[in-house]
């Protein structure tokens, strides 16, 4: 609107527009034009000249246009210059216009699905699970070590073979043994001859001495051939080999007690689950759960939990208890050392618990940490 009025606005009511052009000594001209922003004013642009250049309809025209595109800014600034809770007020406001206004239909669905997912959730109850990384292991697994200092002559074997039991897995160098094996038949038969000779001449003090000597000579000579019938290394079950490669090592010298293969059995096995510290508290030693291996992804295998290790072990920054199970199916081939992902079921709760609980847990022990 104007003061003077124009042929637009010449039935719009000036009396403000009066009032500020008389006190103005009545000869200013007075226009006023709306700003705005999202479909409603948000302010007021009042503009003054000379009387003699009084506002036109072209001019005012002109006005409303710089209102139109200054308003949007205007109302932006302002929403800046507000504090935080008369945002708030703001945001819930048209959050409630949308939900039960006349429009937005996709909106008012898509909160309806996810209230009745919420109510399904507080409901519904289901399987608590508790998921640990797992790996195979043979219920009983033996160490092949080396009886003696010696040399690898052999090795037929390696990791990953399967083997029977009496299978030989490597053999030493025997020559030094078969060396020491003659000397001691050469000297315990001179022994024999010398004390044939004293009882021949009943030398009773030299055939006690000579007697003592032939024990001693034969102990030598049982210890030098049970050296050599150790020299051929075999399995000791019926099993696969874990560990252990000297087919590269052929010649090489080997340390008494070294631990040169390893064999699990084929047909027993255990699984080992790691379980993080946070979970521990639900599980107990009986409760049944399913592996599945990386191998073998679509079979999943039922287990038994058979003990839990009071011992933590630190792993990728998290404590983990060592627990093991008992695979309930030992008819399908297994290796030890096949991992995957076992699942420990611990009992029933509601859905909404069971994929909640442990952000609850977390806020609970961080807000912990913080209270005084």
């Amino acid at each position: 609107m104007s003061f003077p009025p124009t042929p637009s606005t010449e039935r719009r009511i000036a009396v403000a527009h009066k009032s500020l052009a008389n006190a103005a000594g009545g000869r200013a001209a007075v226009a006023s034009v709306i700003l705005p922003s999202r479909g409603r004013s948000v302010g007021v642009i009042t503009l003054e000249r000379h009387r003699d250049e009084a506002f036109d309809d072209a001019a005012i025209e002109l006005c409303e246009t710089v209102a139109n595109l200054v308003g949007p800014m205007v109302d932006l600034q302002h929403d800046k210059g507000r504090m935080i809770s008369g945002r708030a007020v703001d945001l819930i406001h048209d959050g409630v216009q949308r939900l039960f206004g006349p429009r937005h239909p996709a909106l008012k669905l898509a909160i309806g699905a996810v209230v009745t997912l919420a109510a399904i959730l507080a409901v519904a109850t289901g399987v608590h699970t508790v998921s640990a990384k797992s790996v195979t292991e043979g219920v009983v697994q033996r160490a092949v070590v080396a009886p003696f200092d010696g040399f690898v002559n052999s090795a037929p074997i390696r990791a990953g073979d399967t083997v029977h039991e009496g299978d030989v897995l490597a053999s030493l160098n025997d020559k030094d043994l078969v060396l020491d094996r003659l000397k001691a038949r050469s000297d315990r038969d001179r022994l024999i001859q010398k004390h044939r000779d004293a009882l021949a001449k009943h030398d009773r003090p030299e055939m006690v001495a000579l007697s003592a000597q032939i024990h001693q000579s034969e102990a030598q000579l049982a210890l030098a051939e049970a050296k050599l019938a150790r020299t051929r290394l075999t399995a000791p079950f019926d099993g696969i080999v874990v560990s252990g490669d000297l087919s590269q090592s052929l010649g090489s010298p080997v340390e008494r007690g070294k631990v040169l293969f390893e064999i699990a059995p084929l047909d027993r096995y255990r699984v080992i689950l790691q379980v993080d510290e946070r979970d521990i508290g639900y599980v107990s030693v009986g409760q049944r759960g399913r592996l599945a291996l990386a191998g073998l992804p679509g079979r999943p295998l039922p287990l038994t939990l058979t003990k839990i290790t009071p011992v933590a072990v630190a792993e990728e920054g998290k404590n983990f208890f060592r627990i093991e199970a008992r695979l309930e199916d030992n008819a399908i081939a297994l290796r030890p050392g096949m991992e995957g992902v076992g699942k420990i079921e611990v009992g029933r709760a509601r859905l909404v618990w069971i994929w909640a609980h442990p952000l609850i847990e977390w806020l609970w022990l961080a807000a912990w940490k913080w209270i005084p």
